[in-house]
């Protein structure tokens, strides 16, 4: 609690900068880390650009979210304490469901998928790009469910992938890993939690997130599966954020963390 009043709440409120530089040089000479902005790997790096690409509900999304919405806080007015902290995780994951494909949220795992969110129709544009290019690209959600239904969109559309996700074997996982690397298929989907960490994946040029984690050292772990050492080649980071919902909330979120840290 003393730590709270002394240091967090005022520097997380910014109210007081000076705050925020004391404590970081009081913690500074207990700090070892290594930066890539660094001189001594800034050099063999190559240059990463990161994109919010911005895209709007479809008109049965905004249906589904106002209902979501409307339900869920009746429910959260009246709920006691416990309950209602419930209520809001599931409200938040809801909604997150819902900014990614009514299909997700639903769970229409063999539903259609064209046509009923403009991320799907976004990716399908990047995809093109990148492939008539003959670049490669990592594609991460934190939800498994997402990544089967654009799978499934991809193998109908006739684009090979891959998907690793928590439950792949091992051996598995290291083939795959092999055969992206040695140009086997130009499309890695990998859920955020299995695939964000112990991959060397440089043969993506492109990353695209397909929704926002709420720590924003998970999403640049995963962006760093391609943007590491032994990179050669400029790496494009494509998130996906849709307008006027909480993917833009979250935006904002990661945005103060990444000032703060």
């Amino acid at each position: 609690n003393a730590f709270r009043k002394v240091w967090a709440a005022p520097i997380e409120s910014g109210v007081d900068p000076a705050v925020a530089r004391k404590f970081a040089q009081l913690v500074e000479p207990f700090l070892l880390r290594r930066r890539k902005t660094d001189p001594g790997i800034a050099p063999e790096l190559p240059p990463k650009t990161e994109t919010d690409q911005v895209v709007s509900l479809t008109r049965e999304q905004v249906v589904l979210y106002e209902s979501l919405v409307r339900e869920s806080m009746r429910r959260i007015e009246t709920a006691d304490e416990d309950t209602r902290r419930g209520l809001v995780l599931a409200l938040l994951t809801g909604l997150k469901q819902i900014c990614n494909h009514p299909a997700h949220y639903l769970r229409q795992a063999h539903g259609k998928i064209a046509g009923r969110s403009e991320k799907i129709d976004l990716l399908d544009e990047l995809l093109g790009t990148i492939l008539a290019e003959g670049g490669s690209v990592l594609v991460f959600t934190q939800y498994v469910a997402m990544a089967r239904l654009i799978e499934r969109h991809l193998d109908t559309a006739g684009v090979p992938s891959l998907f690793l996700h928590g439950g792949t074997p091992v051996r598995a996982r290291e083939e795959m890993v092999a055969t992206f690397q040695a140009g086997g298929v130009p499309v890695f989907l990998l859920s955020l939690k299995a695939g964000g960490t112990g991959l060397n994946l440089t043969r993506a040029d492109h990353v695209i997130h397909i929704d926002r984690w709420w720590n924003p050292a998970v999403e640049d772990q995963a962006t760093d599966r391609a943007h590491r050492i032994g990179q050669t080649r400029p790496v494009q980071v494509h998130r996906l954020v849709t307008a006027g919902t909480i993917e833009e909330r979250i935006g904002q979120l990661l945005a103060r963390k990444r000032n703060l840290a």
